[in-house]
């Protein structure tokens, strides 16, 4: 007989690693420490999982993946959302860190969910670098709008972290331009993206950072992972309201600035997003499908390394 499948969920904190192991119920726990890692993944080959689960926890989980990725582990991050759910949908209403573990072996064994591609060293870079941006440019937002409410006192302070600010994201834009022309695929990927209307170097690069499944998933998968794939809330006769809902939150709102330009200046978007309004829609339903209908033609144009034109329909 063949062994069982074995699970595994690991609970990730900041000084260390809970671990469950199914079918055979076994807890442990190691430091999160470089020498507490190797041991992990030492007693990991030994049990040969089928799985090996834990959570998005901000940034904690990122040695611990790129290690079991060296081991050639099979690993899988999920949402925590996805998991307090699914502990609830059990009653598990307590919450500690081997409980938690248990809860992610548990969902392991029994949804087993699929292995994902995980991201390399470089791609982990690009996305550190566009999540910076980001970052820098939240905080130029919130000190121009701290400044128009600010005494004339305070405003050359203002001014002064302001004009910091600026000149660091400028340097990080460079950054992002050097890093991008290191590598050949993406400077071809970067050109087919900007060849499309709406499309600029900011919506490119989180493309590239925070998406690098484009181009190799199919419309309906790529829709969903960026979370713009409505959700259904019919039940008997109700026909509820559709809905968007999780993916990835930072590349849709990147998304939706360039969808709005794209709206008045690309002229396929622009047409289909004129027809969904004279057809009733609202104009945040018509930008939202405007964006899944974008995503769709960007995974074609990668795809099949063509340009903007080639995959782009006629404006109707």
């Amino acid at each position: 007989m063949d062994p069982k499948p074995v699970f595994v969920g690991i609970d990730v904190s900041k000084s260390r690693l809970d671990v469950a192991v199914r079918p055979h119920r076994t807890f442990f726990a190691v430091d999160y420490t470089d020498s507490g890692i190797a041991s992990l993944i030492q007693r990991l080959i030994e049990v040969h999982p089928q799985l090996v689960l834990l959570e998005a926890t901000g940034g904690y989980e990122t040695a611990l993946i790129c290690a079991l990725t060296h081991a050639e582990l099979p690993v899988v991050v999920m949402n925590p959302r996805l998991i307090r759910d699914f502990a609830r949908s059990l009653n598990k209403l307590a919450k500690t860190d081997k409980i938690d573990a248990g809860i992610l072996a548990l969902y392991a064994e029994t949804v087993r969910p699929e292995p994902r591609t995980l991201p390399d060293a470089d791609q982990r870079e690009l996305a550190a670098l566009v999540t910076r941006r980001r970052q820098l440019v939240d905080m130029i937002t919130r000190e121009k709008n701290r400044r128009r409410q600010a005494t004339p006192a305070v405003r050359p302070n203002i001014d002064q972290l302001l004009a910091s600010l600026q000149e660091l994201l400028k340097e990080l834009d460079r950054d992002l331009d050097d890093f991008l022309r290191q590598s050949p695929l993406w400077r071809e990927q970067d050109h087919l993206l900007q060849s499309v209307p709406g499309i600029g170097p900011v919506i490119s690069c989180a493309l590239l950072g925070y998406l690098p499944e484009l181009g190799t998933l199919n419309r309906k998968q790529i829709a969903a992972l960026v979370g713009v794939a409505p959700f259904n809330r019919d039940s008997g006769l109700l026909r509820g309201k559709r809905t968007i809902r999780g993916g990835r939150k930072m590349l849709r709102s990147v998304l939706y600035m360039g969808v709005l330009v794209a709206s008045r200046y690309n002229p396929v978007l622009r047409a289909f997003y004129q027809r969904l309004r004279a057809a009733g829609k609202l104009p945040k339903v018509a930008l939202t499908a405007c964006m899944r209908k974008l995503l769709t033609i960007l995974n074609a144009m990668l795809k099949h390394r063509t340009p903007w034109g080639c995959h782009a329909p006629a404006p109707v």
